[in-house]
């Protein structure tokens, strides 16, 4: 299964948001009240019969703006959180292949500027790490590695082989929901063009 979802650093997702409005009336005050009649309101739930799914999301408006920090005479330093990604398994151990597991990857595009500049995604790098409480101390659960940008030496994000974000086993992780987030990081040198860039994040679920 192949799900992905666009960011953008400005980094952008889908969701999807319900509105729920109430309004009251008040009750004039020479009103007399005659009596008051309760309603029971009750619904039945049934168990879904069809398959489960694995599925993706990205939480809130998926966006996030880095923010200079820890720069230096020669390097400028910029830095953000990745928005919490999430992948949900509500299949059963049966549904799943024997050995199956799956695994969010991530890549970056080029950060667009004023006019034609650009900053290539290798400057860009990300810290992975699971969200307390949604993977931490699961063996079946794990991070991918660090990945240094070029002014550390690293590929950066704009690996054309995709960075691994996390991992899980499938049968261990079935009708669970499990979290990871990463720290981003984008160094540039000082003689940067000054103006605002974005780039496109992309996170991939594979099984």
């Amino acid at each position: 299964m192949n799900t992905s979802r666009a960011l953008r650093c400005s980094i952008i997702a889908f969701g999807a948001v319900l509105l729920v409005s109430v309004g009251t009336a008040a009750a004039s005050a020479d009103e007399t009240n005659m009596g008051d009649q309760d309603i029971d309101v009750n619904v039945e739930i049934t168990e879904i019969e069809e398959p489960g799914v694995l599925a993706l999301t990205v939480a809130g408006s998926a966006s996030t703006q880095l923010t200079e920090s820890g720069s230096t005479e020669l390097v400028r330093q910029f830095t953000g959180t990745l928005p919490t990604v999430t992948v949900t398994d509500t299949r059963t151990e049966e549904e799943i292949p024997a050995g199956a597991s799956w695994y969010v990857l991530g890549s970056a595009s080029d950060f667009t500027g004023p006019g034609e500049t650009t900053i290539t995604a290798d400057h860009l790098g990300w810290t992975p790490a699971l969200v307390e409480g949604a993977g931490e101390g699961e063996p079946f659960i794990s991070v991918g590695g660090d990945v240094l940008g070029a002014e550390d030496g690293g590929l950066g994000l704009g690996n054309v082989e995709k960075e691994l974000l996390f991992l899980g086993d499938s049968a261990e992780a079935a009708s669970g929901a499990w979290s990871a987030t990463a720290g981003l990081q984008l160094k540039v040198g000082a003689d940067v063009e000054p103006g605002s860039y974005a780039s496109v994040v992309t996170l991939s679920l594979f099984e």
